[in-house]
């Protein structure tokens, strides 16, 4: 049984998921993501936080130089999941899986 990972997903916001979802899951996700403004910026980094009951709802984003964005929700046109998902193939199910796999062929 193999894990999904979000790794590689760009989703069409308004088609494919609505942009909180997709905040949702990029601030879930153990990788790096992309965000296009509607601006034109492109920003790279680790979303580490959010708040979308806020007045205003905002993402903050952590860059590869240690730079913090603070991004409002408002702002952005599109995530993209680029970065490798650290956390692919580690979870608890996935672990068993394998012990399982390793039992049953006598390891």
């Amino acid at each position: 049984m193999a894990e999904r990972s979000l790794e590689g997903w760009a989703p069409v916001i308004g088609r494919d998921a609505t942009l909180e979802d997709v905040v949702e899951a990029a601030f879930d996700y153990r990788g790096d993501v992309t965000i296009v403004c509607h601006d034109g910026r492109r920003l790279v980094g680790y979303v580490f936080n959010r708040d979308r009951r806020a007045p205003e709802p905002y993402l903050e984003l952590l860059e590869p130089s240690g730079a913090v964005q603070r991004l409002r929700y408002a702002e952005v046109a599109q995530i993209a999941f680029t970065g490798k998902d650290a956390a692919a193939g580690r979870s608890w199910e996935a672990w068993r899986h394998r012990r399982a796999e390793a039992e049953a062929a006598g390891a």
